[in-house]
């Protein structure tokens, strides 16, 4: 029997060993599992301080709709010791942006049923959505006002707002000071915060990284922050896209950064079988940040070349991944 079946097995056991568990997600029990009682059941994990784990559900990105669904990853996280989650809107979300009642509910279930809590909504103004010009100013803050609603019903604390008009370039449109700064009332009387973020080929030194912070100190807000991707760490050269050159950071660089930083993609390419991620230098960077106090949650980010191959399951790289944070963080 290969890997596959064996998973699919061991799931099918555990599902079967917690038939009353199962029924929290059934349409007529979904209403138990509210707002309140999951944000409850969260606290003790959200109340702890210095870095936390979780994973974005974009690792999972060649299995979902295929070999995995909404509850697999949710028992995938659960199974290695995690509890926040990071969702893509558009990819995880069905019918979005307008999930049904029935959907919502069952999202509430999986949280409560598998102790998650929903740290980062990762969603894009469509700036090119008109072929003959940019969003305006109204227009994009409609877009985001709709995703900043959507993300505070299903129990987000932050969002990772792209505002990018180039692919591969992360500056933000020119506007993007005069879209936050009218969404930035609604996103407080939420308690919400967006977040762009910041992986390659830019890296922690990029001038309109500078301008972020300078926004940040000028308005005063909490409204707005960085999500770091850890690829600005990289160690390893010659796997920039064509036509691009990555200018890598060192560890040290995010110091400066750690105010305004709520969440970080902890990107790994290869995990080794003692544990340890061969491009990015883990133990440094982690470091720096439990030394400087820095409370938030490490959102795994898998990006490895073999990601796409048939049969491959990124969960067991995954649970490699957190065994090594666990180590370093003395989780």
């Amino acid at each position: 029997m290969n890997m596959k079946k064996n998973h699919i097995s061991r799931r099918n056991f555990l599902r079967g060993a917690s038939a009353v568990a199962v029924a929290s997600v059934l349409p007529g029990s979904m209403k138990a599992a509210s707002v309140d009682e999951v944000k409850a059941s969260e606290a003790s994990t959200a109340e702890r301080k210095g870095p936390k784990r979780g994973v974005s559900f974009y690792s999972y990105s060649a299995e979902f709709g295929f070999e995995k669904n909404l509850e697999d990853c949710f028992e995938d996280v659960h199974d290695m010791g995690a509890h926040g989650i990071e969702i893509l809107a558009n990819a995880h979300i069905a019918n979005y942006p307008y999930p049904t009642e029935e959907w919502i509910n069952n999202w509430w279930a999986l949280c409560r049923k598998y102790d998650i809590e929903p740290v980062e909504y990762g969603h894009w103004l469509d700036c090119r959505l008109y072929q003959d010009r940019l969003l305006n100013v109204d227009e994009a803050v409609e877009f985001l006002s709709r995703d900043l609603h959507l993300a505070h019903r299903l129990g987000f604390k932050f969002l990772r707002t792209k505002m990018t008009v180039k692919d591969g370039d992360l500056a933000p449109i020119d506007n993007w000071q005069d879209i936050i700064i009218k969404a930035l009332p609604l996103a407080e009387r939420l308690g919400l915060v967006m977040l762009p973020e910041i992986h390659t080929p830019s890296s922690l030194t990029e001038g309109f990284i500078n301008d972020y912070v300078d926004f940040i100190k000028k308005t005063g807000t909490k409204n707005f922050g960085l999500n770091i991707d850890f690829s600005v760490f990289r160690t390893t050269r010659g796997r920039e896209t064509p036509g691009q050159t990555a200018h890598y950071s060192k560890p040290e660089d995010i110091i400066p950064l750690l105010p305004y930083i709520y969440c970080c993609h902890a990107k790994l390419f290869h995990m080794s079988d003692d544990f340890k991620e061969t491009e990015i230098p883990y133990e440094e960077v982690l470091k720096i940040m439990i030394d400087h106090n820095w409370n938030g949650y490490l959102l795994s980010e898998y990006e490895g070349s073999d990601k796409y191959d048939q049969g491959y399951e990124v969960g067991q790289t995954l649970r490699k991944q957190h065994i090594m944070m666990k180590r370093i963080l003395g989780d």
